[in-house]
């Protein structure tokens, strides 16, 4: 017997492994893919929100170096932890930035596919209709007695704007397909544009924006530089110089109020630039632009003249700012005389021997009512309120501390100490008296400007960003697209069609309009089957 044996079969090859370069573009291009996806977009979004919380939660250097030095001190054994994390620097930190690039470049990773589609799409022609009519959204079937026109029909589609295109078959069926709505995904794709410009307008003013407050008194110049700003903040990308030369001097100044509060201020400065000198009327909301810099007005306070005659009979003269309490201008200050009672014979300095006062500058004093702060923010009767303070000032240290106020760690250690038991309350012209043979004369009052010098390239690019984002945002919620056919059929015959590509709950009137302008035999009417033959109503 004679087995037969059947021929084993083949192993089959093993697969080849993808190389290394191949496996590569495969792991980029699926990580792209998920990098690019709106629900990506929208989960980096939402992770840039919550990465700008510490940013409102704690001190930032860039608006305010001495708030974070004050968290320091309130919280030593937490604040060195905080600042290894960028928690006082969160919108240049690693971490903040990466976020922001990853979600610029999942934007931009959606829309660039969208526009090229959508680019197409503008220049394709309109799809023809289905070969069954009858089973899109409208349908209507019309007879000879409806009198459609294809003349007509083509200027009724080029006077509502909608775009053609008119087909011809062999057997002579005539169709023309119509389209309408591209500006919806228009709009759409300028919403998300205008996301990422305004995204990079913020980087930029982030980046390369500075700006510095001042408080300049009448008949007082200043230069740009940070020395002397009272308050500054720069750019990652903006170094001191980088910052435009010029100076400015305010001539006067004067504020108009009401009972409510002020009206106006107007201040007349002069700026000097390398280009050379010129005045200017500055007022609020119409800042000075010098080289894309603007200088604006955002504030206005009063300065005390004082002349304190130290025991020994020398004299200084200061010019002081005062901060206002309320709306009524009743404003603080501070007096420091570090230099005060020096021995003219011996030039020794008495540290112990320094002075300095906490004031209280009231515009407008009414001693008929018994009460020290003021109702009204002019300057019509101002009294200094004065508290003395003689001893160790402080200054010395090296630390900073306000120029609006007596240093409270000094008073509190004992090393500076009240002189009168009592606040002394001055007139213009009047003198205060200290136990020891100094006085201080109150000899006047001056007005100051706050101007705030700022410079942001980023400001137009959001500006751009926003009008884009409106523009865009209209027609994205606004318009509707969809499609319209009518076809001519050999037997005589017309059928109209339309299908709408978004919710949209006018369609059957519009398209029933339509019908109706291009066959005027006909009148819209509700009917079950959308198959029936409508012709001209009885």
């Amino acid at each position: 017997m004679t087995a037969t044996l059947a021929s084993a079969p083949r192993n089959p090859a093993p697969r080849k492994k993808p190389g290394p370069a191949r496996r590569l573009r495969s792991f980029a291009r699926r990580w792209w893919h998920q990098l690019t996806s709106m629900r990506t977009a929208l989960l980096l979004l939402l992770a840039l929100a919550l990465a700008a919380i510490p940013g409102s939660t704690f001190p930032q250097r860039s608006i305010s170096s001495v708030d974070v030095a004050g968290y320091f001190e309130r919280y030593p054994d937490l604040a060195p932890w905080l600042d290894r994390l960028w928690a006082f620097d969160v919108y240049t930190s690693p971490w903040f930035s990466a976020i922001y690039l990853l979600l610029m470049i999942s934007l931009a990773g959606c829309i660039v596919p969208r526009l090229r589609v959508h680019w197409k799409a503008l220049r394709a022609k309109v799809p023809d209709a289905p070969r069954r009519m009858s089973i899109l959204p409208y349908h209507r079937a019309l007879d000879a007695d409806a009198a459609a026109n294809q003349g007509r029909a083509r200027a009724v589609f080029k006077q509502r704007r909608w775009r053609t295109t008119v087909r011809e078959a062999e057997d002579g069926t005539v169709t023309i397909a119509a389209e309408k709505g591209h500006l919806r995904e228009t709009g759409n794709l300028l919403f998300h544009t205008s996301v990422i410009l305004m995204l990079l307008g913020v980087a930029a003013g982030s980046l390369m924006s500075w700006y510095g407050n001042r408080i300049l008194s009448e008949d007082k110049s200043y230069c740009n530089n940070l020395q002397q700003y009272d308050e500054y903040g720069l750019g990652a990308w903006v170094d001191e110089t980088d910052l435009p030369r010029f100076c400015l001097t305010l001539n006067a100044f004067d504020a108009e109020f009401t009972d409510g509060g002020p009206t106006a201020y107007d201040a007349d400065v002069t700026y000097e630039t390398a280009d050379g000198t010129g005045q200017y009327d500055l007022q609020v909301n119409h800042p000075l632009n010098l080289g894309g810099t603007n200088v604006f007005l955002i504030g206005h306070g009063y300065t005390a003249v004082v002349t304190f005659t130290d025991r020994y009979g020398q004299t200084q003269t200061l010019h002081q700012e005062f901060l206002a309490m309320d709306a009524a201008l009743n404003s603080e200050g501070a007096f420091k005389f570090p230099d005060a009672n020096v021995d003219p014979e011996t030039g020794t300095v008495d540290e112990d021997a320094e002075v300095a006062f906490d004031a209280i500058l009231v515009p407008t004093f009414d001693d008929a009512t018994g009460m020290l702060l003021g109702t009204r923010p002019e300057a019509d009767n101002p009294v200094l309120a004065l508290t003395a303070y003689t001893g160790d000032i402080g200054l010395g240290d090296g630390r900073p501390e306000s120029v609006y106020a007596v240093n409270p760690d000094q008073i509190a250690s004992g090393d500076l100490r009240q002189v009168n038991d009592q606040v002394e309350v001055i007139g213009l012209g009047d003198v205060f008296e200290l136990p020891d043979g100094s006085t201080l004369s109150f000899d006047g009052v001056e007005q100051y400007a706050v101007l705030q010098v700022r410079h942001d390239p980023g400001g137009p690019v959001v500006l751009a960003a926003a009008l884009l984002l409106l523009g865009g945002l209209l027609p994205a919620l606004a318009v509707r697209r969809r499609r319209f056919w009518v076809r001519w059929n050999p037997d005589g015959t017309v059928e109209t069609a339309g299908l709408n590509r978004n919710d949209y709950d006018g369609l059957d009137e519009e398209c029933d309009e339509l019908t109706a302008l291009i066959a005027p035999g006909y009148e819209p009417r509700q009917t079950e089957d959308t198959d029936d033959t409508i012709g001209s109503q009885p």
